[in-house]
């Protein structure tokens, strides 16, 4: 039988991705996975704002330093914290299917019933954003954690509500936690939702073994969202929102920039057969409809 080492981080909700992805090649193959807990200093540094502290690499840089050097042979990781740019010498060989990519409020029924000049707790500029813009009264300050600590600080009067990904809930069986927010109330971060295995990019083998369990909507809606940030030179510190979506062949990409307070946004949509040449022309095409605020959030 062949046994792969399969790399994740050590939270609940990580844990319980990488034995998705298990589960999924017992499944697919006879194949065996040992779980390899890696610690990220993304976990080990939680009372800073990613963006201050290195970025998504805080996510990634140690799984990928341990495939890279063969003390594992795939990495398991939320989409959404996968740096835009990665490596040449690893490859997104596969996405499972794609989960809920709503936004959760926890604390309140809607972001009208959050107190008149209430709380938030949040670590995303995104969320932050979407927050100050329908709720120019209340003030953001800092969660990180994972879910358990998030809540927590929520419990102990640290805020009035928070934000959690819905698909993260709903995968530890806390789909009862907060209100779901439509999308077109809060448009979903890129990849939100997804969970992607890497591989070595010369490792052919594996990349065929893992191709049996890549959910081809969910990675061609994913690659459209990703195309979009790369092609705005994004950063941690950019507020953005956007979402693919595929229907009889077709990419329906939609997204949206924000400035850091809220007070400036920019959206539009597009839809064709080639989801990551239509991401890179709206990304032009908002760009060049934003204010010098959203401006600043670019690295470009």
């Amino acid at each position: 039988m062949t046994v792969l080492k399969l790399g994740t981080r050590g939270s609940p909700l990580a844990l319980v991705q990488a034995n998705m992805v298990k589960d999924a090649l017992a499944a697919a193959h006879d194949i065996a996975c040992e779980i390899h807990i890696i610690r990220t200093t993304g976990d080990r540094v939680q009372d800073r704002a990613l963006a201050e502290i290195g970025g998504k690499a805080l996510w990634t840089k140690e799984l990928d330093r341990a495939l890279l050097g063969g003390e594992i042979d795939i990495a398991v990781h939320s989409m959404k914290d996968v740096e835009t740019i990665r490596p040449d010498s690893i490859a997104i060989a596969a996405m499972l299917e794609r989960a809920d990519v709503r936004d959760r409020l926890v604390g309140a029924d809607s972001l009208a019933a959050i107190r008149a000049n209430g709380v938030v707790g949040s670590s995303s500029p995104r969320r932050r954003a979407q927050i100050l813009r329908a709720r120019p009264d209340v003030s953001v300050v800092l969660f990180r954690g994972n879910i358990d600590t998030r809540l927590a600080k929520l419990a102990a009067g640290e805020a009035d509500a928070t934000l959690l990904a819905a698909a993260g809930l709903v995968r530890l069986g806390r789909d009862d936690v907060g209100v779901a927010l439509a999308v077109e109330e809060m448009l979903p971060a890129p990849a939100q939702g997804a969970v992607g295995i890497e591989c070595r990019a010369d490792d052919a083998m594996t990349a065929a073994l893992l191709a049996a369990i890549d959910h081809h909507a969910t990675s061609r809606a994913v690659r459209s969202e990703r195309a979009f940030l790369a092609a705005l030179d994004a950063t941690c510190h950019s507020p953005i929102g956007a979402l693919a979506t595929i229907a009889d062949d077709v990419v329906s990409l939609r997204a949206e920039l924000l400035s850091e307070d809220g007070g400036e946004h920019v959206a539009g949509d597009a839809s064709g057969p080639d989801g990551e040449a239509l991401a890179r022309d709206l990304a032009s095409a908002l760009f060049e409809r934003a204010g010098p605020a959203i401006r600043a959030g670019f690295a470009g």
